[in-house]
């Protein structure tokens, strides 16, 4: 962070592009929402009232940037959704994270820009930074070292994403009480009561959601709602407009890792058959349920820092309302130019970066074609059911052929006086 303030301390706004950046580099490192939100939001919030910025701006911007702890990889939701998509096309974890790049750096330059004309708008001006780039960097080194050795481990396969949480904790307790000396063994003891206060208070409201999603689950409301889309004739423009719609809703009343257990298998196929790519339809699908973490009545960032900014909801809510909207235009970015997602993944493939959306015309040859498969496949199917019927048929025929010898057998055993009950036993 204080790498962060160094760079971007001398323009107007930049401790709240700081604050943008230190949660865009933590993201890198815990791929969840609430804790980017937690360990940035408990460090920046003080210094942001300190340096005279309105608390509504300062709640409401650290509890938005802090949803860019699932777009930028890793990120768990990603990882969840790559199983459940699957099963449409086989998706790599490692190109949703390649494509998770270009959306978190974009959410994060709008916010940027938005801190930036806060910051003219209340008079600041462009100055010479208080703070020595070099002095900051050299302290601040063992500290940018953790994202590098997470990814890098995760990429070349030392350690798989759960293993990373692990190497994360031990590394930062060996930096922090070993070379920064900011923290003793016996710190240990109220950092960890003070983590399990506020970890206790996240498992209630999962608790209070995991039932809601049980409740629309058994009602079959995801379903329902699916069926009732694909009953239009949608454009694939429409049809990325009323996915946005349906899954800006959804995120108000479940939380991200439901959405997509109980989503994704339903939407990934219709997508495909409009030609949206998988891995484009992804990303899209994140950032439309990150938006969730800060719509009520379910948007857990909004909890967790209602609790950390002791703030109640209806002033968090009022907060965040600006930065939804900044959020929203980002979303419609990404929705409708996918090459902001796809660009680096073809780029390492060696494929074209620029990717189009798909017209209507590609998606009206796409369903032709799977409609011709589907009537190739049924055609296929009756025939093998005709075979089979005439299998049938000849079994029972020689079966019903088998029938009298069996019988002509027993006859002739008993008129040679042998009785069949005792040769049975």
């Amino acid at each position: 962070m204080n790498v962060a303030k160094a760079v971007f301390s001398g323009i107007p706004g930049g401790l709240g592009i700081a604050a943008v950046i230190a949660c865009m580099f933590f993201a890198a490192i815990s791929g969840s929402s609430p804790v980017t939100v937690i360990t940035i939001g408990g460090v920046m919030y003080p210094a942001l009232l300190k340096a005279k910025y309105p608390e509504s701006f300062s709640a409401g911007l650290l509890t938005s940037a802090g949803t860019l702890g699932i777009i930028i990889p890793p990120s768990i939701p990603m990882i969840v959704y790559a199983i459940f998509a699957s099963g449409a096309q086989v998706i790599q974890v490692e190109d949703l994270f390649l494509a998770g790049i270009g959306p978190g750096f974009l959410i994060g330059g709008f916010l940027a820009v938005y801190c930036l004309f806060t910051g003219l708008l209340r008079g600041e001006k462009f100055r010479r930074s208080e703070l020595n780039f070099k002095d900051t960097l050299i302290d601040g080194f063992w500290s940018l070292m953790l994202p590098v050795i997470i990814l890098g481990g995760i990429y070349s396969g030392i350690f798989t994403a759960t293993e990373a949480a692990a190497v994360s904790v031990v590394y930062s307790l060996i930096v922090e009480i070993y070379i920064h000396r900011s923290l003793t063994i016996k710190d240990l003891v109220p950092v960890i009561g003070e983590s399990t206060v506020l970890m206790g208070s996240l498992l209630i409201i999962l608790t209070m959601a995991v039932g809601l999603n049980d409740l629309l689950a058994e009602l079959e409301l995801p379903e329902k709602a699916v069926a009732w889309i694909k009953t239009h004739e949608l454009t694939p423009t429409s049809f990325m407009l009323y996915l946005n719609a349906f899954l800006l809703v959804v995120g108000c009343f479940m939380d991200i890792m439901s959405a997509i257990m109980i989503l994704v298998p339903l939407l990934a196929p219709m997508a495909m058959s409009y030609g949206i790519d998988p891995i484009h339809l992804g990303i899209v699908f994140i950032v439309n349920l990150e938006l969730g973490y800060l719509t009520p009545p379910m948007g857990l960032n909004l909890f967790v820092a209602s609790s950390l900014f002791k703030k109640s909801m209806g002033e968090m809510i009022k907060s965040v309302v600006p930065f939804l909207l900044i959020l929203f235009v980002a979303l419609m970015t990404i929705t409708y130019i996918p090459t902001i997602a796809l660009g680096p993944v073809n780029y390492l493939k060696g494929q074209p970066v620029y990717v189009p959306f798909p017209s209507a015309k590609v998606a009206n040859e796409l369903k032709q074609s799977g409609d011709e498969k589907s009537i190739e496949g049924k055609q296929g199917g009756d025939e093998k059911a005709n075979d089979g019927k005439a299998n049938d048929g000849k079994a029972n025929d020689g079966k019903d052929q088998s029938k009298p010898k069996a019988k002509s057998l027993q006859d002739l055993m008993k008129e040679q006086g042998i009785d069949t009950e005792d040769e049975e036993e």
